[in-house]
């Protein structure tokens, strides 16, 4: 203990280190890539699901509560507790552990803004639509999709931070990313650097990536940034 406390303590064990930075950007790097990888796998996925799901429930009203409800109760789940129960069916030494519970942590996020959007698509816009003899799925792909984009992007991009941030309860089977970093440096005695430098670069790609999301939805909604008449 004494020697632990005299490490946390002393100048050789700053938070932030160049030094420590320099002799480890390979395994900086490799962690970023795992961190980034799984980040994107898993927000892909929960959103070929999510907004299927979302389209459903405003499709059939009475499936809506069933439909939030499930996806509700996964969100809830204490992410430890989920990664300790698909564990031992998926492998402990597999990642597809970690990226099926990111997904299920991303499905409510996802669905409750992707429904969200399509039921503020205007009902003008729907009923001209149908007066263009327009069938349920050619409104759908041509007029409510590209409406509700605003409330789909705005799910993706909670989606995407809160799964950067998850991302590092997998370090406890070897698959945390960045968060390998961070739970390396507590196990090294409190090596700070590593601790700082894992935190600090998990916060950084969850702006980043952030960033990228907002730009794209701009990007793909002109109208939105339009002033009034």
């Amino acid at each position: 203990m004494s020697f632990r406390l005299a490490l946390q303590e002393s100048p050789g064990n700053p938070w932030f280190s160049w030094q420590y930075v320099r002799d480890n950007s390979d395994t900086i790097l490799a962690a970023l890539r795992e961190h980034a990888t799984l980040t994107a796998e898993a927000v892909l996925i929960a959103t070929l699901i999510a907004v299927p799901l979302a389209v459903v429930a405003y499709w059939f009203r009475p499936l809506t509560g069933p439909i939030l409800a499930l996806s509700g109760v996964l969100y809830t789940i204490p992410s430890l507790a989920l990664l300790a129960f698909v564990a031992p069916y998926v492998g402990t030494t597999n990642p597809a552990s970690v990226l099926i519970a990111l997904v299920l942590y991303a499905l409510l996020l996802i669905v409750r803004n992707a429904l969200a959007g399509l039921n503020q698509v205007p009902a003008e816009a729907r009923d001209a639509a149908q007066g263009m003899g327009y069938g349920r799925w050619g409104r759908l792909l041509r007029i409510d999709l590209p409406l509700a984009l605003p409330g789909i992007v705005t799910g993706l991009r909670l989606a995407t931070v809160s799964t950067v941030a998850l991302v590092t309860v997998g370090a406890l089977i070897g698959y945390g990313g960045l968060g390998d970093l961070i739970m390396t440096g507590f196990r090294n005695n409190f090596y700070k650097a590593e601790i700082l430098t894992g935190a600090v670069m998990c916060v950084g790609l969850a702006l980043v990536l952030d960033l990228v999301l907002a730009t794209v939805g701009r990007l793909l909604t002109p109208w939105t940034r339009r002033g009034p008449a």
